[in-house]
């Protein structure tokens, strides 16, 4: 059987040529969620997260986070490696807030997060929403 004919091979090239065309359109797109299902979904982070300003828990405050610097929550003890990651350029856009919250420890190894992620591509879109304007 040739390469071309093996079922992985072929869906491992329609992904390639699927991610390499969004990038070539200006990046992927994303859909807009809903802030009001996103304050649900948020619940699964509220045990460790709350977006008050300045208010830490186990995790930092997500109050302003869409567009910041990793790891520059005030009086947050972050990671090393969540540190270098906002170092080196990291910021919480949209895109990067989606493959974060897919697989936190996958997309920066060595982070504290202990969470498994939102692997629903409309609870991520809805809790990004809810990020982009909560604010207690």
């Amino acid at each position: 059987m040739t390469a071309l004919r093996r079922p992985r091979f072929a869906l491992a090239v329609l992904a390639t040529a699927a991610f390499a065309a969004a990038a070539l359109a200006g990046g992927p797109a994303f859909a807009e969620g809903n802030p009001a299902a996103g304050k649900k979904v948020f619940r699964k982070c509220a045990a460790c997260h709350t977006v008050q300003v300045g208010k830490n828990r186990v995790g930092p405050s997500l109050a302003g986070i869409v567009d910041r610097q990793a790891g520059t929550a005030d009086g947050f003890k972050y990671s090393k490696a969540m540190l270098e990651f906002g170092t080196g350029g990291g910021v919480w856009d949209q895109a990067t807030l989606d493959a974060y919250l897919a697989d936190p420890r996958g997309f920066i190894k060595g982070n504290k997060m202990a969470f498994v992620g939102l692997k629903k591509d409309g609870e991520r879109a809805d809790v990004i929403a809810y990020l982009k304007t909560a604010a207690e």
